[in-house]
């Protein structure tokens, strides 16, 4: 079941803003270089855009400076410290890769112009930050460009394409392992009301999408409260699950809306447990008034492991971290930036393999990566472009002792609800 919040919001459509990308786009011509041959240590090697000279170009669509700025630090920082160490290593079929980064601010003008501009000029995206913004794209990338995106996005709209690939759980599946957790640890029962803030765009109703399935098969009932990217005060959304007699709270929304809501509701005396998606934390929330309600009462469901996880790997990834950017906090941005980054690396050692890099080739050797695990515990499948990597959720509690501010309470797993659960577009 479902209650909805009637407020009117304004909302710019994916569907608007796919066809104001394509109409910015169509003056802009991509380099017809499919085919060419290039000299490299691995012999001939097919090459196409993005590969001039002896330097194979990716683009990276950021934020940096809106609601996610902190995320968008993070991932660029540690995507620029893998290509460094892979570049040092010899980099790819005797290219060297090269990062070519924007930053739109999660402003979708500002990221379907990024896109316009990179998409000739680079053989694919390591990065792409904003559900709304990448599903904004995906007709011209499917349709004209067809050049492989590795988005830090996981809306379930974006399946099914064969060049943007969702890495581990989308956030319907995501939500439905969160809810289950608060079922199974959290006293959330059968016949209980659940809270869900939520984004408005593909985001949040992707997750919405989750919660609302789970709430379906677990007898429970969704109270929705919708917001903007820019609405940071959650005390009206608070004060409405309040008296709603909501027993937990999900919210799918960024970091600053996720201490608002979690401060407002410890103030006021609302303890119920509250449950994020793996964008609505960051640990420098930790050193804001919010911190220690954070500690006490929130949980983040996450598609890996934390940049603290006790694995060989992350220790390497934490320690040349610090060494690469001493004064930066770590996050899970890092895990993101550099699963994302390992993931395309990997495709594009396996296309040299194939004596293949062009766009095309690159696509098909993702699709033999069927058990790629950067380090982070939990194993990606890119074998179906239809599925995400992984249904496997880890469940983290904010704790400023951790390293990154997270530590995990549960290890990487998929309730009975997701492993049965097929997403789909919302």
């Amino acid at each position: 079941m479902s209650t909805r919040n009637t407020n009117r919001t304004v909302r710019v459509t994916a569907g608007a803003l796919a066809a104001l990308l394509l109409l910015s786009g169509c003056s802009s011509k991509a380099k017809d270089d499919d085919g060419k041959k290039g000299d490299s240590a691995a012999g001939e090697v097919k090459t196409g855009e993005g590969i001039s000279g002896k330097t194979i170009t990716l683009g990276a669509l950021t934020d940096m400076t809106g609601v996610y700025a902190t995320l968008g630090k993070s991932v660029t920082q540690a995507q620029q410290l893998y290509v460094k160490q892979l570049n040092a290593d010899g980099g790819v079929c005797g290219y060297q890769v090269e990062l070519t980064v924007r930053d739109h601010g999660y402003d979708p003008q500002k990221a379907l112009s990024g896109y316009t501009e990179l998409a000739p000029e680079v053989l694919g995206f390591v990065q792409f930050i904003g559900s709304p913004f990448v599903a904004a794209a995906k007709p011209r990338i499917d349709g004209q460009d067809k050049a492989l995106v590795l988005p830090q996005a996981w809306s379930s709209s974006l399946l099914g394409s064969s060049y943007i690939r969702v890495i581990g759980s989308t956030y319907d599946i995501e939500t439905i392992n969160a809810i289950d957790f608060l079922m199974k640890e959290k006293g959330l029962k059968k016949g209980d009301k659940v809270g869900h803030v939520y984004f408005e765009g593909d985001y949040g109703e992707s997750a919405l999408t989750g919660s609302e399935h789970i709430a379906k098969e677990a007898g429970l009932t969704v109270v929705e409260q919708k917001i903007k990217p820019t609405d940071n005060d959650m005390t009206a959304q608070v004060a409405a699950l309040k008296k709603a007699g909501v027993k937990a709270v999900v919210i799918s929304a960024g970091p600053r809306q996720a201490a608002s809501l979690v401060g407002v509701a410890a103030a006021g005396g609302f303890d119920v447990p509250v449950i994020g998606n793996n964008s609505a934390f960051a640990p420098q929330l930790l050193a804001t008034q919010a911190g220690p309600a954070l500690e006490k009462n929130y949980w983040v469901a996450s598609p890996s492991l934390p940049i603290g996880a006790d694995t060989p790997e992350a220790k390497k990834v934490v320690a040349d971290y610090k060494k690469a950017y001493p004064k930066d906090a770590l996050d899970n941005g890092v895990v993101a930036g550099w699963t994302a980054a390992t993931t395309f690396g990997e495709a594009l050692k396996k296309a040299c393999a194939n004596k293949d890099l062009t766009r095309q080739g690159v696509d098909k050797a993702l699709l033999t990566l069927n058990a790629l695990d950067a380090g982070f515990g939990t194993v990606q499948d890119f074998s179906d472009p239809k599925a995400p990597s992984s249904k496997e959720s880890v469940i983290l509690q904010p704790d400023k002792s951790a390293t990154g501010g997270m530590k995990v309470i549960q290890q990487p797993k998929a309730s009975t609800v997701a492993e049965a659960y097929t997403a789909t577009a919302p």
